[in-house]
């Protein structure tokens, strides 16, 4: 019977062979496509071919992997066995299930063995080269990152367009990224999915309702208002970015590539929300209807009206469409200017849990982002965003 060893062995053999009888399909491949009279039926077979093939190895790569941890784990049983030598002197018992511990598996990068990152990056590179080995490590790599952080993966730089190229923790961790404003006006608007195809989104929107009025008299003929809809048109638009990285950097640098697109991301976020604002005809500033509020010596009792007068408009505008998720968003400088006033007056309708003699509430556990920073007298949720422009009203100095 073969040992681990010699099987392994011949595993590695058969790997080579077949990467070799690879490389000569994607060869002939190669000068198929090149030649001037393309045959599609001999194109699709080695195609298909090269996909057999590609099956094969993924096969005997995974082969490979379990006997070389099969191989390791006899090894380090072999050394315990050579190391621990039992005395004799003490009573023996039977195991029990209290007898038994987990012991955390060391991570595929860690500081201990990684220190910089040039493992994971070698790695990173060495996958797309066509090194399996490389690419199981990736995997592994990953695997451990859903168990520890999935929660957190579907925000995580690079996981949606990188199969297996999240960044080791402790990598990003020593990198000091670009401060941006970020999205967290859009993070607290309503989301829906887009239609698989098109630039358009088509809505049906109603702009003449239905009627509906108390009976005259028994056997009246009833109201009857013919309900008519026009197009609503929604342009579909893109924030886009693209960053050019040397081979150098991602062979040779610390986190390059993982840092790299972490600030792509952050960009386009903030490119995103900042347009939510500014678009010309659809942003919010085009659509909104502007309550203004300009004074040279400005104080919060005097602003407070003002917020409430804009909630009343939203109020009215949508009736009973208005599901009571009004958010006030500002910009971080106009919630700090209002935690700074001080008041001798109080609102005359307070809401239920406001303290009586303020202004308002503050969370100190939330910081700059999406989440509720606060609550004004009403009970309104505020957000901050400096996305919001501060540049406008006659002196360009405005909110």
């Amino acid at each position: 019977m073969r040992t681990p060893q010699e099987i392994l062995a011949d595993t590695r053999r058969q790997i080579t062979s077949k990467l070799s009888e690879r490389n000569e399909v994607s060869s002939k491949l190669g000068v198929l496509r090149d030649s001037d009279d393309v045959d599609l039926d001999e194109v699709a077979a080695l195609r298909k071919q090269k996909d057999s093939i590609d099956d094969e190895i993924d096969s005997l790569t995974a082969r490979r992997t379990d006997l070389e941890n099969e191989i390791s784990r006899d090894e380090e049983a072999d050394r315990l066995a050579r190391d621990e030598v039992p005395d004799t002197s003490l009573p023996t018992r039977t195991p029990s299930p209290a007898d038994t511990k987990v012991i955390d598996e060391e991570r595929t990068y860690h500081k201990g063995n990684d220190k910089t990152g040039q493992r994971f990056l070698a790695d990173l590179v060495g996958s797309y080269r066509g090194d399996h080995e490389a690419g199981n490590r990736l995997l592994r790599h990953m695997k451990e990152e859903r168990v520890e952080r999935g929660d957190k993966l579907e925000r995580a730089v690079g996981s949606g367009g990188f199969a297996g190229t999240v960044v080791p923790q402790y990598l990003v961790d020593m990198a000091a990224p670009l401060a941006r404003a970020g999205r967290p006006f859009a993070d607290n608007c309503r989301h829906h999915d887009l239609p698989e195809k098109g630039m358009t989104v088509e809505l049906s929107r109603v702009t003449t309702g239905t009627s509906a009025e108390v009976q005259s008299a028994e056997n009246a003929s009833p109201t009857e208002t013919d309900l008519d809809a026009t197009i609503l048109s929604v342009p579909v638009r893109t924030a886009i970015g693209t960053e050019t990285i040397s081979r150098q950097a991602a062979e040779r640098g610390s986190g390059s590539l993982d840092i790299t697109i972490e600030d792509l991301v952050s960009a386009h976020d903030t490119a995103l929300d900042g347009a939510l604002f500014d678009t010309a005809t659809v942003g919010l500033s085009a659509i909104a209807t502007a309550v203004a509020y300009t004074d040279a010596s400005p104080t919060a009792a005097e602003l407070h009206p003002k917020i409430l007068a804009a909630l009343s408009a939203s109020e009215q505008g949508m009736l009973n469409r208005h599901k009571n998720d009004a958010l006030a968003v500002m910009h971080t400088r106009r919630w700090r200017w209002l935690q700074s006033q001080l008041t001798t007056s109080w609102p005359f309708i307070n809401t239920n849990g406001q303290p009586v003699q303020a202004g308002g509430t503050a969370d100190p556990g939330v910081g700059y982002g999406p989440g509720i920073r606060g609550y004004l007298p009403d009970g309104t949720p505020v957000v901050v965003d400096n996305n919001i422009a501060t540049d406008k009203g006659p002196g360009t100095d405005e909110d």
